[in-house]
């Protein structure tokens, strides 16, 4: 294994920019990269430990990488072999044809899109939003905590403007309203049509200017709840409503 090739895999684990440039990123371990193939994505090539034995079938060629160089490439401290460079795939959805969506504003760490990510297929979502500034979908902290969901649910970038061009209804949750603004208890509202759940960054929210009539948010819904807590983490607010969204559009079954 020449030391270009090492620097290559190196810099798709770390940089957004190649990641992009490239249109590749890396899965860890054999569960994941097992979701992969399973999914349909191209599997390019498998790098492994020297003298491991761990293979994944149909992720491509196998190359062995050098005694203590493997851990210093992958982004946790004791990563699973296989590191399985995979290439990036247009999202198999447009905005205009999906009519459940999850729209994710500047979300910024990598746990809680993971996390959305598995939450949003689970509930049936036709597709993830990131407006520009969020963090990458294909940052190994979110391939990770996907368990393998950002295989199967598409992810756009797209801004809000899109969003409304494409005909759905944005509603979102604020845990600081200007006063006067109605709000509505997530289960009283309507979530079975065309929609699209609105979240905003983790420490700012939504911005304050939507929260005048002008802007673009037709409802907003509130998630009570018990204990001292102001808000909910993202993920978790986020869990809530695209579940209560698919019980709406089941028929409302429990």
């Amino acid at each position: 294994m020449n030391n270009s090739t090492v620097q290559s895999l190196r810099k798709l684990v770390g940089s957004r920019a190649e990641r992009n440039e490239h249109r590749r990123f890396v899965v860890e371990g054999p569960v994941s990269t097992a979701e992969a193939v399973a999914a349909g994505w191209s599997c390019l090539m498998q790098f492994v430990p020297e003298g491991s034995e761990v293979r994944v079938a149909g992720a491509g060629p196998v190359q062995q990488l050098a005694m203590g160089v493997f851990e210093r490439v992958g982004s946790t401290k004791t990563p699973q072999p296989p590191l399985t460079v995979v290439e990036m795939r247009p999202p198999a959805i447009s905005l205009a044809d999906a009519s459940f969506v999850v729209v994710l504003d500047r979300v910024s760490d990598p746990g809680n899109l993971g996390t959305i990510l598995r939450s949003a297929e689970a509930a049936g979502a036709d597709a993830v939003v990131l407006t520009p500034g969020s963090v990458d979908v294909y940052n190994p902290k979110v391939v990770r905590a996907s368990a393998g969901a950002i295989f199967h649910v598409p992810v756009l970038t797209a801004t809000f403007d899109d969003v409304l061009g494409a005909g759905l209804v944005l509603v979102g949750t604020s845990s600081h309203l200007a006063p006067g603004r109605t709000v509505t208890r997530y289960t009283d509202a309507d979530l079975a049509g065309r929609v699209a759940i609105v979240m905003g960054n983790e420490a700012a929210g939504l911005p304050d200017e939507w929260n005048d009539e002008r802007g673009p948010i037709r409802q907003w819904l509130t998630i009570p709840h018990a204990g001292r807590s102001e808000s909910l983490n993202v993920a978790m607010a986020t869990t809530v409503l695209v579940f209560e969204a698919a019980r709406q559009r089941a028929g409302g079954a429990g």
